[in-house]
This record gives C-alpha cells, structure tokens and sequence, in this order.
C-alpha cells in the first residue's frame, strides 16, 4: 500500500492542483469529511467550501464550488466546476462580493432571487476562509 493519497482536483478548464498528500478534508453537501491513507471508498457530493489538503503539516487550502469526490485506493479525485487555490484568491474581492451578498439578503428585495443571493454569499466566505486558512 502507498503511504500517501494522491489528491487531483480537477475543473473544465484545468488540474488545480495534485500531489500526494498525507490527509484530505472536504466540505461534502451533508457535512465534513476526512481522509487518511487506506480509506475506505467513498463517493460523494460536494457542497461549496474548503477542501484542505495536509502534507508533512503543511497545509493547502482550496476553495471548491460543489462538484464530487471520489475516493479509491488512496486515490482522490474531485470533480469541480471552480476550484481556487488560497494563493490565487483576491481577498479584496471576496470580502466585497461577501459584502455585496450580504446586503442583497438584508435589502430583501421584491424581485430578489434568494437563492441566487445565498449562494453567491456562501462562495464568498470559503474564498475567504481558504485564504485565511482558519476554516479548521
């Protein structure tokens, strides 16, 4: 057995990021979920979070809008529309489109699309928790 996970996110566009890792943490739609070597497989959904990865303690923080995760033989893959790294967040534009959410929620608005409003809110607070890297 491999003494690592092999951790690939993976968008449309590109490979976000892949190593092996020593530990994987992922925001799945009905709660968190952690991984160490030799777990057992595991498919699931993904809600909009951190998905943290851990290597001789050194951590990596990315934000992943949704997607799926497969886990397999110490082989992780996530399927995600957008993944961004914490090194690449503009923490300027996150906080303003937090901001901007936020006020959207509270203005309660006729024609307000509710939804629309949480979700833009809920990206950007796992932007912003992925580049301070205290969601943890």
């Amino acid at each position: 057995m491999t003494e690592k996970i092999h951790l690939k996110v993976i968008t449309h566009e590109k490979i976000v990021y892949e190593k092996d890792i020593d530990e994987l943490y992922v925001q799945a739609t009905d709660g968190r979920i952690g991984f160490l070597k030799n777990h057992v497989p595991t498919m699931c959904a993904l809600g909009i979070g951190v998905t943290k990865a851990i290597n001789e303690n050194e951590s990596q923080c990315i934000a992943t809008m949704g997607g799926i995760l497969q886990f397999s033989n110490n082989e992780a893959t996530i399927l995600t529309d957008v993944a961004e790294l914490d090194c690449d967040i503009d923490i300027a534009r996150a906080n303003q489109a937090k901001e901007r959410a936020q006020a959207r929620l509270i203005a309660k608005e006729d024609n307000l699309d509710i939804i629309r409003a949480q979700i833009a809110l809920s990206k950007a607070i796992a932007r912003i928790s992925a580049k301070d890297n205290k969601h943890f």
